[in-house]
């Protein structure tokens, strides 16, 4: 039988101390009793001797403090987890929230995991084939990998969420692949668009959907990305499945995790967020990775809107340090109609080497790669110095390179979202694009591939 109190004193806004509390612990589940019988729950964020800080997940509206009791549960906040799990639409504490039952569980897991040993890591080494160019031939996705998008407010972040979550596959294996993908503090419209974008096209069999809107609360905002790796971690590896995470919008995020800090008036950090802002999305993102013991795998690209687009905030700035290279989404392409306004040059995926090459792309990768990056370069250059001082003053292989450019951003970056290329694909356009300057200019790439690619796609 659980023990109930009635020794609420305060109630401030999403925070409620009770008094006189015993065996409670940090980050267990507690329910309120309303004198109406109504049930409101809530987390313990802070014990102080027989003092228990809790934060609710509901309003505070209507509780009256001498009539209401709480009873503590002793468990944290843990997730029913089952294969049933596939094609189903959750809310952000793991409830059903398209219309189907409730699921039966295998197991119910803490969301906050088991931290992986660094020693039973395995290294990332095999291609994610996500279908867009400008990933798969520049800034590759390897399995195990943690690659975030670095996006900026208005930019289609959203559409390239949903076209990774439905094209992306690992090549040459027949290992059973899912998506688990998490929104965080979204509007109805964005939940709307990605459920019905994952039933349009089927994506949703293999997908489990995790929808926290914008007006629910701080808490189960917090709570959310960490449900979406727990069902990822049962898949990948309970159930050896190659496992793709996709968290749209961490920056949403970090706005809770500084509105919980907040209310418990705790010191701030850089721009008002928790000093801790850095270990708390460690815990999320570390989560990610293969493991010798198992045949699953965790990739996680967490998607991220900068404010005012500056790449030194904070929650970008941390994310960088913590995650395996960056893509990052460009205001100046998505005005000229790019789509998607991937930057290539900025970008960067730091396992890009280990996935590609002879038996997982194609041997030409690496170099075609390194000639477009410094053609694109370039190319660049030579555009900003025709709007200096006009383009008479280009010679004619600088008009070459700054055509490649061009032609690049439209033919190679630019694909729309419902397009899948192969990898040959990739790399046949990559040719074709070369195939714009001279074989002289092409120092980056070997003779032997030169002779067999140049010219010939």
């Amino acid at each position: 039988m659980l023990k109930e109190y009635r020794t609420i004193t305060e109630v401030a806004g999403p925070l409620m101390l009770v008094r006189r509390v015993e065996g409670v612990k940090y980050g267990e589940l507690g329910e309120i009793e309303l004198a109406n019988g109504e049930i409101r729950r809530c987390r313990v964020l802070e014990v102080d001797e027989d003092s228990a800080l809790v934060q609710l997940f509901e309003s505070s509206a209507g509780i009256n403090a001498a009539e209401s009791k709480v009873r503590f549960l002793g468990r944290g906040i843990e997730l029913p987890v089952s294969m049933d799990m596939l094609g189903r639409v959750f809310d952000g504490l793991g409830r059903p929230a398209d219309g189907g039952p409730e699921i039966i569980p295998e197991k119910r897991l803490d969301i906050n995991g088991m931290p992986m040993n660094p020693a039973a890591r395995n290294y990332p080494s095999e291609f994610i084939q996500t279908g867009v160019s400008a990933i798969d031939g520049l800034n590759t996705l390897v399995r195990g990998q943690k690659l975030p998008i670095f996006s900026g407010s208005g930019l289609p972040h959203a559409q390239l969420a949903a076209q990774i979550a439905r094209q992306a596959k690992v090549i040459g294996t027949d290992s059973r692949f899912a998506v688990v993908f998490a929104a965080i503090g979204i509007t109805f419209e964005e939940a709307d668009y990605f459920i019905s974008d994952f039933r349009r096209t089927g994506a949703i069999n293999r997908a489990v959907l995790f929808m926290n809107l914008a007006n629910d609360p701080a808490i189960e905002r917090i709570s959310t990305p960490r449900m979406a790796l727990t069902a990822a971690e049962y898949l990948a590896f309970e159930k050896n499945m190659h496992v793709l995470v996709i968290l749209t919008d961490i920056t949403n995020y970090a706005e809770a995790l500084r509105e919980v800090s907040a209310a418990r008036k705790e010191v701030p950090g850089r721009r008002g967020y928790p000093g801790y802002l850095y270990t708390d999305l460690a815990t999320m993102y570390e989560r990610a990775g293969r493991r010798k013991d198992s045949e699953g795998s965790i990739t996680l690209i967490p998607i991220l809107t900068m404010p005012e687009d500056d790449k030194t905030h904070p929650i970008p700035d941390l994310t960088g340090y913590i995650t395996e290279g960056q893509i990052i989404l460009s205001r100046e392409l998505h005005r000229k109609g790019i789509q998607p306004p991937i930057d290539v040059l900025p970008s960067l995926s730091r396992l890009k080497d280990k996935g590609i090459g002879a038996g997982k792309t194609r041997e030409d990768h690496a170099d075609t790669m390194n000639q477009l990056f410094a053609a694109y370069a370039r190319g660049k250059e030579a555009k900003e110095l025709a709007v200096i001082l006009g383009e008479a003053a280009l010679t004619e292989i600088d008009k070459l390179y700054a055509k490649f450019a061009d032609a690049f951003e439209k033919e190679y970056v630019n694909q729309g979202y419902d397009e899948d290329r192969s990898i040959e694909t990739t790399l046949d356009i990559g040719w074709r694009l070369l195939a714009i300057l001279p074989r002289a200019e092409l120092k980056r790439i070997r003779d032997e591939y030169l002779d067999k690619y140049y010219g010939k796609r």
